[in-house]
């Protein structure tokens, strides 16, 4: 009877470790949690693996990017967008993050409650959904630009509060 007890518990603690680990991040980019169509694996491309991987991101960013009437962000350089990184920066731009003021907020919303440090996934999507919040609120005019605007700020203020969160956490 004891033995069967304990391989419950380490079944239970095993299913828990697993699932709690998988859908935590289901919580913030819903999303990324997909299957593709094209293959049996999850939709979660990470563009930030590497120093050289954050200097192209930075120049992703720097390339002007194309935003069109339905919201596909491109890559205007053609020999950056030829790039394998750049299909993945597609993805998450495309798929992943959240492009309505109501995915925004609700992702504000979500990560102003987040009890811990972001993954280096959720940080990078974060910014990204920053980078297209910024993007409309310098598009927009009137009420529209406010909305934007606070989307912005809120997103900012989830950021500040993950780095500083991250930043007590370091050993002095």
């Amino acid at each position: 009877m004891l033995w069967k007890t304990l391989v419950l518990l380490l079944f239970y603690c095993s299913a828990y470790a697993t699932v709690t680990h998988r859908w935590s991040r289901a919580v913030l980019f819903p999303a990324s949690q997909r299957f593709k169509r094209s293959s049996a694996a999850f939709l979660n491309p990470v563009l930030q693996n590497s120093l050289e991987d954050v200097v192209l991101l930075y120049e992703f960013l720097l390339a002007e990017l194309d935003i069109d009437k339905g919201q596909r962000i491109s890559i205007k350089d053609e020999e950056l967008a030829s790039l394998r990184k750049a299909a993945e920066f597609d993805t998450i731009c495309n798929e992943i993050i959240p492009k309505s003021i109501p995915e925004i907020r609700r992702l504000s919303s979500r990560l102003s409650s987040y009890p811990r440090v972001l993954k280096k996934e959720d940080f990078e999507r974060t910014v990204l959904t920053m980078v297209y919040t910024a993007y409309r609120a310098a598009q927009s005019q009137g009420h529209q630009k406010d909305t934007w605007a606070e989307s912005f700020v809120n997103l900012y203020k989830a950021l500040k509060n993950d780095l500083m969160l991250s930043y007590n956490k370091q050993p002095s």
